[in-house]
């Protein structure tokens, strides 16, 4: 019998795993071993190495030559973040990252951190298509991307199978740059330590997605962050795409829709 979620193809007479990110969905960009990504070491709080980068990437003003991807949900330019709860915005501590979703993650729970430099033409022809369709007065074509996929990360303390599935990519032309946050699917809020709840992963101090500079004036809270309403992440948008927002970041430009307003019904925002 074949693995549940496994599909297998005979192509000339050889059998070919599918079982790979495209079955995701068009939200998420591909990615995993196929893909030739990296993985994280499996650790509680842990980080990859210092990334060098192919191209250097501008935030917030500052070029960036070199990034780590953070277990905890967090792509850092400066040096590795491995708090577990996480901080309001703006950190005035100089260190400038990436948060798509910074919580407690523990991947020796459950889950993969992938990531990979790519200037495959293919993908990039996606991104460029993705960027021009949500910022129709930049034209873009990409050279250079970065993806970081979260694959069915559990949380600390974790006394379930519930994982959360995102995906943060950085992009450039080299004159202009990009983050595209893909939220595919999210189970949990909190860790256990961050006085979540072991069997549901909700409550505590919930996650926090967004931009730190480092000082106290550029910094920007994806809305419902460190609140109950972020579960709700794969419904938001402000690029009408469910589960996406995309941002210029090399002099900060949120586009696309007007801001996310509350949906009274649902606690939700959308």
């Amino acid at each position: 019998m074949l693995p549940s979620g496994v599909f297998l193809l005979l192509i000339l007479g050889s059998v070919v795993d599918t079982n790979t990110s495209s079955e995701k969905g068009s939200l998420l960009y591909p990615y995993g071993p196929d893909q030739g990504d990296q993985t994280n070491p499996k650790h509680d709080d842990g980080t990859s190495e210092r990334i060098a980068l192919f191209t250097p990437f501008t935030f917030y003003g500052k070029t960036h030559e070199a990034l780590f991807v953070n277990n905890n949900g967090v792509i850092s330019f400066d040096e590795p973040v491995r708090e577990y709860t996480p901080d309001p915005f703006p950190l005035v501590d100089g260190r400038s990252f990436v948060a798509p979703y910074w919580a407690d993650v523990d991947n020796v729970l459950g889950g993969d951190i992938f990531y990979r430099q790519t200037t495959n033409e293919v993908l990039l022809g996606d991104i460029s298509r993705d960027i021009n369709q949500y910022f129709p007065e930049t034209l873009f074509t990409a050279t250079w991307a970065f993806v970081a996929t979260w694959d069915h990360v559990a949380y600390y303390g974790s006394t379930s199978t519930k994982g959360n599935t995102f995906q943060a990519v950085l992009t450039t032309d080299s004159k202009t740059f990009f983050i595209i946050l893909n939220y595919w699917d999210i189970q949990w809020t909190t860790g256990a330590a961050s006085d979540g709840d072991a069997e549901t992963g909700l409550g505590g101090i919930a996650a926090h997605a967004g931009f730190n500079s480092g000082d106290d004036t550029n910094f920007y809270n994806i809305p419902g962050s460190q609140t109950d309403a972020i579960i709700n992440i794969t419904a938001t948008s402000n690029v009408n795409v469910p589960g996406r927002w995309a941002f210029r970041v090399d002099n900060f430009q949120l586009m696309g829709v007007d801001p996310p307003k509350m949906n009274e019904d649902s606690d939700c925002w959308l």
